[in-house]
């Protein structure tokens, strides 16, 4: 059976470290479990660990309140990695692998170095920071003061570091090389040093990550602690530390890493960013007592640290650079993927035109246009708004599309086609998310158009030589999504020669300019009502108007416009 053990890291017994010596082991509440838990929470009988072919799996077993690998409830039988975190309800474990550790440690004994991989490999950062105060600190410098460095304390051995950590540095934009050079370059720097390691704070909640460790003399067993209070006070203060004799410094007695490793002399610096803002720590130690670190060692690591921050910042910078890239062609081959969604071309019927306008306030929308010719020698025109902008909204749209031929498919009434998909909608627990639509089912022959409203603006309708109206308010339902079961109903309108409709979202009617000023529903129906000799000029028409008055400013909402005008 393989090596293995879990330690609780948080809960009534934290620190509690329990070896995996059966094949398997339950994790409960109950007196009677192999691993057990005192907290009311938890089940009795809530999870099991099993070994089988050479490695750990964790199981639920069926409990209230689930359990959780790297913060995921899993569900089954879960493999277990060297430092997964456990958490049953308030308990955390950390699970360990003890053959994975050999290993590691004989890698570095042949390199003299291992890096964290992202998650806590070998490394704990022991939760002291309830130790007691009087610390044995002898001396703190400034990190973010370095510039005034006084230059008669070993000038030499302060040049050969700065010149050392800033040939290393410069060559690198990726943190997965940057970090290993500066903790090789301390070892360079200090040869009296026999451990070192840097700890980056990352994600919202600032936790502390080990990225990067070196030391000397590996044994089979070693662990690298790090006190968190060591930490904290380092990055809150901004100061590089300097202890002359950490194995009687009341602040490192809660520190487990100072007994067992009878570590005699430590320094500690920030590693801070162009704005003073801590990213983390560099910490290198020795267990000579003869070989301990003086202040003018502790300037000479300040200084270290200074480069490497702006280093480590530089390279988080080229990271984030790549991931925005990245997204920027996501972003945009999604957005082609969508524009394969709206029509190529409006459709092309005798006695009639349609001019369509389509624009995103983003890469990708949540406006959507359709023309979809149904069996008979009709035309059905959509036009939608999903709520929302940008990546989800866009997705619901395909979504949309897809619902809407189907319902047009299977239904030959528009106001039951509509019912149907928002029956369909609504079942797929979209939260708050809904869409505004306008279906217009157009009979060629007779100019007859079928509306069905959902939640949407009435479309602007030009009669004759009637004035410009929006007919059809008193029959617009819930837009689709709000609730599954609600009847549509439908209203009629017919289209004779020179007659025309309009169908927009939003982003028109709310179109803004610099002084915060709505382009308005009035100015869209005055527009539409201007005389012009086709459907095809009176939409360009309306276009350039709305420019006009935008004047540049940047466009707050997707939009979309289709006009149909009969000749």
């Amino acid at each position: 059976m393989p090596g293995g053990s879990l330690i609780m890291t948080v809960g009534p017994d934290m620190g509690q470290k329990y070896e995996i010596d059966q094949a398997t082991m339950v994790m409960g509440r109950h007196p009677d479990c192999e691993i057990h838990i005192n907290a009311g929470a938890v089940s009795r009988h809530h999870a099991q660990i099993t070994a089988a072919d050479g490695k750990y799996f964790i199981e639920d077993l069926q409990s209230r309140n689930g359990t959780f690998v790297n913060d995921e409830r899993i569900d089954g039988r879960q493999l277990l990695r060297h430092a997964d975190s456990i958490r049953i309800c308030d308990v955390g474990f950390r699970f360990e692998d003890h053959d994975f550790v050999k290993k590691q440690a004989a890698a570095a004994r042949d390199t003299g170095f291992a890096i964290d991989p992202g998650s806590s490999q070998s490394v704990v950062i022991d939760d002291d920071r309830d130790a007691p105060s009087g610390s044995k600190v002898m001396t703190k410098i400034e990190v973010s003061d370095t510039a005034r460095m006084r230059l008669d304390t070993n000038p030499i051995t302060k040049l050969k570091a700065v010149l050392e950590i800033t040939r290393s540095l410069s060559k690198s934009l990726s943190l997965d090389e940057v970090l290993p050079k500066v903790v090789d370059s301390l070892f360079t720097i200090f040869p009296q040093a026999d451990r070192g390691f840097i700890v980056l704070k990352e994600g919202d909640e600032g936790r502390l990550v080990p990225k990067a460790v070196k030391f000397r003399r590996p044994d089979d067993d070693d662990e690298i602690r790090i006190s968190r209070t060591i930490v904290d006070e380092v990055m809150t203060s901004k100061e590089a530390v300097l202890s002359a004799d950490a194995a009687t410094d009341s602040r490192f007695q809660m520190s487990q890493s100072i007994a067992d490793f009878r570590i005699r002399s430590m320094m500690c610096a920030p590693l801070l960013d162009s704005e003073g803002n801590a990213l983390g720590v560099i910490q290198i130690d020795t267990l000579n007592q003869t070989t301990r670190f003086q202040d003018d060692d502790l300037e000479v690591l300040g200084g270290v640290a200074a480069p490497a921050g702006l280093a480590v910042e530089n390279a988080q910078l080229h990271e984030d650079q790549l991931k925005q890239q990245a997204l920027q062609r996501d972003l945009q081959m999604a957005r082609r993927v969508q524009l394969g969604f709206l029509p190529s071309a409006p459709p092309k019927i005798s006695g009639y035109h349609f001019f369509d306008y389509y624009d995103s306030a983003y890469e990708v929308g949540g406006d959507y246009h359709d023309y979809i010719e149904l069996p008979d020698g009709r035309l059905a025109i959509i036009v939608a708004d999903v709520s929302g902008k940008g990546i989800s909204a866009a997705l619901l749209t395909a979504k949309l599309s897809a619902e809407m031929r189907f319902c047009l498919a299977t239904e030959t009434d528009p106001a039951a086609a509509v019912t149907k998909l928002n029956a369909v909608f609504s079942q797929g627990g979209w939260e708050d998310r809904f869409v505004t639509m306008i279906l217009m089912v157009l009979e060629p022959v007779s100019g007859k158009v079928t509306l069905v409203n959902a939640g949407h603006m009435p479309p602007l309708v030009r009669l004759g030589d009637q004035s410009v109206e929006m007919p059809g308010s008193e029959k617009a339902g819930l837009p689709i999504g709000v609730t599954e079961e609600f009847e549509y109903e439908p209203y009629v309108i017919t289209l004779s020669p020179g007659d025309g409709l309009a169908a927009f979202t939003d982003g028109f009617s709310e179109a803004m300019n610099a002084e915060e000023e709505l382009y308005g529903v009035e100015q869209l129906e005055a527009r539409f009502a201007d005389p012009l000799s086709s459907i095809s000029d009176l939409g360009e028409h309306i276009l350039e108007d709305v420019k006009r008055h935008v004047a540049g400013h940047p466009q707050s909402d997707d939009m979309c416009l289709v006009c149909v005008g009969r000749d």
